[in-house]
């Protein structure tokens, strides 16, 4: 006679490695999370440095700031219009116009998304 034996894995044992999976998501899913938004502000803070960079060129250049972020790219001071990476859009930057009588309508780009970053500043101040 031949013995069969079961091969497999019980309820129990089941269990408790499903236990162990999800104490460690647990554990890693906040930390995953928060280097997400530190990411995410770090890009933002990053998009508004190259683009105020652009807007000075821009005024270096021509003697006037641009009338519209758009026309950063159509004269390529900026190869594309980023993304806001906290709304995840390209259309809510706010443009503050220029003091004065200066011609042109960007001085200086800011974010339009709501909300405060980790350390405590409102991203529309950045």
């Amino acid at each position: 006679m031949l013995k069969r034996t079961k091969h497999g894995f019980t309820l129990v044992e089941l269990m408790v490695v499903m236990a162990i999976i999800a104490l460690l998501l647990a554990l890693a899913m906040p930390r995953y999370f928060k280097h997400l938004e530190t990411a995410r502000e770090t890009i933002l803070k990053q998009d508004l440095a190259v683009m105020r960079d652009a807007i000075d060129k821009y005024h270096g250049d021509r003697g006037r700031y641009p009338d519209s972020l758009d026309e950063l790219v159509s004269e390529r001071y900026l190869r594309a219009l980023p993304v806001d990476p906290i709304t995840e859009h390209p259309d809510t930057w706010q443009m503050v116009a220029p003091s004065g009588d200066e011609a042109g309508a960007v001085y200086d780009i800011k974010s339009g998304a709501p909300g405060t970053a980790r350390d405590g500043s409102a991203y529309a101040d950045w």
